[in-house]
């Protein structure tokens, strides 16, 4: 997918929200705010949850500032479906996209742009079962799948048909009926606002690195640009992996924030505008392994000079731009990937299979996604300014309940 911070604009300027006098870790706690943890709520304990009426959010693609709430009657799941209740959602760049009426990536041309609840990644609990065989019961706490049909392998086209928060509705509201296949497990150590951060900034982090297969860890080096939700993700899958890791910012703030996570090196793109020689510095000039490539137009071929013989360049968002800047002289991509073997490989997040192996991934070394901020459902159009201002750490994160 598209995603990635503000790390390579302006908007990085904006102050962290950092309480004074704390630490980073204490920073990051009181953040949270009064986060649900996990519970061992059971089935009967929804059965007496009644309600005829889901609240939730619509936009029709035309600014964050004319997000509304409607109401609708409560829906009922049919054979294969499971009704969840929402408990929190995470925003990643692309909602804002979305709201904004800018993601119009796959859309036919003349499509006309129509009402949709945004936002696609979500922690919830299972209210009830379309069917018997269901592989899911009351009470079981569920993340959703990006993509809803992309089970295994391959994304193809008709999986981005099934795109949560476009182009199916999204999950900024109370209830939401999901296919029975386009759910994943919560891992049980996590709190919901933690949990529902893994469906496309955890996946596309993992997928960035691991997509190809496994990497062998120790001794390679991963290059994280910026400090959003995909990139933090990508410090702490590294770091588990046994990786190296190189972060970028134009906030000493933030990397500092950074190393407290575990990053090896940092590098402030703003007062180091050649970075790409500062990387090359620092790994003796061997280059990195793999690029978690967020920028675009203003960082690829920047990423194409400190990546290493044989590396991976993960292209995955493009917040320095979409286009490169005209009568800019470029030396032609095809010489520039063939100079040093470079894969170049596009992310548009992973299958559910990859999801659920990064689970088990997150559960070994007990990764806890980091939350930058949290925000109260009434409050949904703010934490979308606050996500698009740039000025998070991590993930932001509206609690539904």
């Amino acid at each position: 997918m598209m995603h990635g911070n503000g790390a390579w604009d302006d908007r990085e300027l904006h102050k962290p929200i950092v309480p004074p006098g704390l630490g980073f870790i204490t920073c990051i706690t009181s953040l949270h705010r009064d986060k649900k943890k996990p519970n061992d709520t059971t089935a009967a304990t929804y059965s007496t949850m009644a309600t005829n009426q889901v609240t939730r959010w619509v936009t029709n693609q035309d600014g964050i500032e004319n997000l509304t709430k409607e109401t609708i009657p409560m829906p009922t799941p049919a054979k294969g479906e499971v009704l969840v209740k929402i408990s929190a959602v995470s925003l990643n760049y692309r909602d804002t996209e979305v709201v904004n009426g800018l993601y119009n990536y796959y859309d036919k041309p003349g499509t006309p742009k129509k009402p949709l609840v945004p936002v696609s990644d979500m922690c919830g609990t299972v209210v009830s079962v379309g069917d018997d065989n269901s592989p899911w019961k009351a009470g079981d706490r569920v993340v959703s799948t990006f993509l809803q049909s992309h089970l295994t392998g391959q994304v193809y086209p008709e999986h981005l048909a099934t795109g949560l928060g476009k182009p199916l509705d999204g999950c900024l509201q109370g209830y939401r009926v999901f296919e029975s296949e386009g759910l994943v497990r919560a891992p049980g150590y996590l709190t919901d606002e933690e949990a529902s951060c893994l469906p496309i900034a955890g996946v596309t982090a993992w997928m960035a690195i691991h997509g190809m297969g496994v990497r062998k860890g120790e001794g390679e080096t991963v290059l994280l640009q910026g400090t959003g939700g995909v990139s933090v993700a990508g410090l702490q899958i590294a770091r588990a992996g046994g990786m190296k890791t190189i972060i970028t910012s134009s906030s000493d703030e933030k990397l500092e924030k950074a190393k407290a996570l575990g990053a090896d090196y940092v590098i402030n793109y703003r007062t180091s505008p050649d970075w790409e020689k500062e990387v090359m510095k620092i790994t003796g000039d061997k280059g990195v392994d793999v690029i978690l490539e967020t920028g675009g137009a203003g960082t690829l071929y920047k990423s194409l000079d400190c990546v290493a013989f044989g590396g991976l360049i993960s292209c995955i968002g493009y917040v320095s731009g979409r286009e490169d800047k005209a009568g800019e002289a470029r030396v032609n991509l095809n010489l520039l990937a063939l100079r040093r073997t470079v894969t170049l490989k596009g992310i548009i997040n992973g299958p559910r299979d990859r999801f659920e192996e990064m689970c088990r991934f997150y559960e070994k070394h007990q990764i806890r996604p980091v939350v930058d901020r949290v925000f109260g459902f009434e409050e949904a159009a703010e934490a979308m300014k606050y996500l698009a201002g740039g000025s998070h750490f991590g993930k932001v994160v509206v609690r539904v309940e």
